[in-house]
């Protein structure tokens, strides 16, 4: 009220008004600790330009406007300045934010602070993030068996939650609960080597490219591996992954034994001799039959391979289909989208000759010469400043290329055809062979992050293939090229031999079964949020038309690190009846309510994809 006289005053009296008093101090919502801005006053732009300056100038303007209207404008604007200093006012004095509080973005009371206490979980392609108070990391059998028993023991049902999480490799972040995890990172140890036997005991935290090399030296490798190395053995066998061979099974068929421990019946052995049944069922029980703490592996000698890659087509891919299936011990095909190129990789075991005698048409810089003129060529069609382009394109791998090239358009159909078209080139100007050890030259660089579906169905024997697995893909090219779909490269392809396990999405009574794995992909090269969501959703789009067009005709089921659960009711209930109809659901099941009956265990994804009638609240 004294204000609004002392405004009523000077205005009247045509006398000086200055503005240097601060209206009110806000705190920032930044990632950062908090700092404080002074905000000075500022007059309102609708104003009068001449009540602006009868406000702010000692000289005595001509009056546009009656007194009476001078003042009902002034207290209506006045009003409007008390009004929003209130409003900020209770919105600071209403949110306490602590100094160190750390934010997801500096957006205005948008979001919380994060406890000190929350961990952050993520997993490797950043689709999926967890915030969990609970994060567990035994390092020892014992501490394991404890944190087991006190959280199935526990009575608030929100804390007992304790998911089995991995690497956080798998791209559905099947391992992931905000409720609660228990990581074995630390139980990395290799327990146990029988040389004569190829016998490996090893605890399950440990990571394939550790237990590779901690049995290298008594001349031992694994039989087969996945694209990468970091996975954890717990978390490799769990999920059902696989390397490429028509004549290997899966991962998990290697595992002859395993400990379990157990929410109801503490810690349990399990092999072909001890509770077959349970054990071929739990071998890749999806961590919800209990926490994998050690794994008894059945190894081969360790060799060198040598690798050919070389550039073909699917019509002549057709005529040697079987045949390459039948001689390669590992092989997989290579598509790149909306070309006639296919890339073929196998690997066998190096003769005693030596490797065949090659001289390479191209080098390295030859092979990228296409790929960094395309780049060079997209800066400057998208106009990207120098700034945002530090780093030397000759610097740049094939697969970094790739992303910065998908990156500028990546849900432009003709610019990722350009791009697959520049990534045949490099892989025709790629053909040649090497040497090196198995879990050397079996790996493969998936590039950056990425949203991935991967299929399994059976493909006939090796005797008699069925050749549904390139008739797969025939139609799923066509049906890239018919809905105009922006599908970068590659569509992978690989083989496995059957899996005794019963969730395995390659399980089969029949000896000789061959299956097919197919892998489509979208890249997710920006960190910018709208961009990835706009990637995200034409993902799912090319993921949905190739689910309702092309599994069920094939009996294809998705690699369980790789599945989503859907939003949709009606599709979820859909998904559940036909994961019944392919596994032992009901046993699965079962062996949930005996071995975690107070489910603390499972997750969300666990508990949508095989509900419990007595299902509690979701973590």
């Amino acid at each position: 009220m004294f204000r609004l006289a002392d405004l009523r005053r000077v205005l009247r009296c045509r006398g000086q008004c200055t503005t240097t008093q601060p209206f009110h101090t806000l705190k920032t919502l930044t990632s950062t600790p908090p700092t404080t801005a002074t905000i000075h006053p500022q007059l309102n732009p609708r104003l009068s330009p001449n009540l602006l300056r009868h406000l702010c100038s000692s000289q005595p303007p001509p009056p546009p406007y009656s007194t009476r209207t001078s003042e009902s404008e002034l207290r209506k604007y006045i009003g409007y300045f008390f009004l929003l200093l209130g409003c900020g006012a209770a919105t600071y004095y209403s949110f306490p934010f602590p100094e160190n509080a750390k934010h997801k973005k500096a957006q205005f009371f948008k979001y919380a602070p994060l406890p000190e206490d929350l961990h952050t979980i993520t997993n490797w392609s950043g689709t999926h993030e967890v915030h969990t108070r609970d994060f567990f990391q035994p390092e020892s059998l014992t501490d394991l068996e404890r944190i087991v028993r006190e959280r199935n023991n526990e009575t608030s049902p929100g804390r007992r939650k304790i998911r089995p999480v991995g690497s956080g490799l798998s791209p559905n972040g099947i391992g992931l609960s905000r409720a609660g995890m228990v990581n074995l990172g630390l139980m990395d140890r290799v327990l146990e080597v029988d040389k004569e036997k190829k016998i490996v005991r090893v605890e399950a935290g440990i990571r394939v490219q550790q237990l590779v090399d901690g049995i290298k030296e008594h001349g031992l490798t694994l039989q087969n591996f996945a694209s990468i190395r970091e996975q954890q053995i717990g978390g490799i066998v769990q999920v059902g992954a696989h390397g490429t061979g028509a004549r290997l099974p899966p991962i998990d068929e290697q595992v002859i034994s395993m400990k379990l421990v157990t929410p109801a019946k503490g810690t349990i052995e399990l092999s072909k001799e001890k509770d077959p049944e349970l054990f071929y069922l739990a071998r890749c029980g999806l961590g919800g039959l209990g926490v994998v703490a050690e794994v008894t592996i059945q190894c081969v000698d360790r060799q060198e391979l040598v690798e050919h890659t070389y550039v073909s087509n699917l019509k002549e891919i057709k005529k040697n289909h079987k045949k390459l299936l039948s001689e390669n011990k590992h092989i997989k095909y290579l598509y790149i989208p909306y070309t006639d190129s296919v890339v073929v990789v196998t690997c066998n075991p190096l003769p005693r000759k030596g490797p065949p005698k090659f001289k390479p048409k191209y080098t390295q810089d030859d092979a990228l010469q296409h790929v960094r003129g395309l780049y060079k060529e997209s800066l400057v069609k998208y106009r990207v400043p120098d700034s945002e382009t530090e780093t030397d394109v000759y610097e740049l791998s094939f697969t970094e290329l790739r992303d910065k090239l998908i990156a500028l358009d990546p849900l432009n159909k003709d610019h990722i055809i350009k791009v697959n078209q520049a990534e045949a080139e490099f892989w025709m100007k790629s053909e040649g062979y090497r040497v090196g050890w198995s879990d050397e030259i079996l790996g493969f660089d998936c590039g950056g992050q990425q949203w991935v579906s991967e299929i399994c169905f059976p493909t006939g024997t090796l005797a008699n293939p069925s050749f549904k697995d390139l008739e797969y893909i025939e139609e799923l090219k066509q049906l890239i090229e018919k809905e105009g779909i922006p599908a970068p490269a590659p569509i992978e392809q690989r083989w496995t031999a059957r899996s005794t396990s019963s969730m395995s999405p390659a399980s089969s009574t029949g000896e000789d079964d061959v299956f097919s794995w197919v892998g489509i992909i979208m890249y997710l090269p920006t960190t910018d949020s709208r961009q990835r969501k706009d990637i995200t959703d034409k993902f799912f789009h090319y993921r949905y038309l190739t689910q309702g067009r092309l599994w069920d005709r094939y009996s294809a089921f998705e690699h369980w690190a790789k599945i989503e659960i859907p939003k949709n009711k009606e599709v979820l209930a859909d998904l559940q009846t036909r994961l019944s109809k392919r596994f032992p659901v009901a046993a699965y099941n079962d062996a949930r309510r005996e071995l975690d009956p107070n489910r603390i265990l499972s997750n969300n994804m666990l508990d949508k994809l095989f509900p419990l009638p007595e299902a509690g609240q979701e973590s």
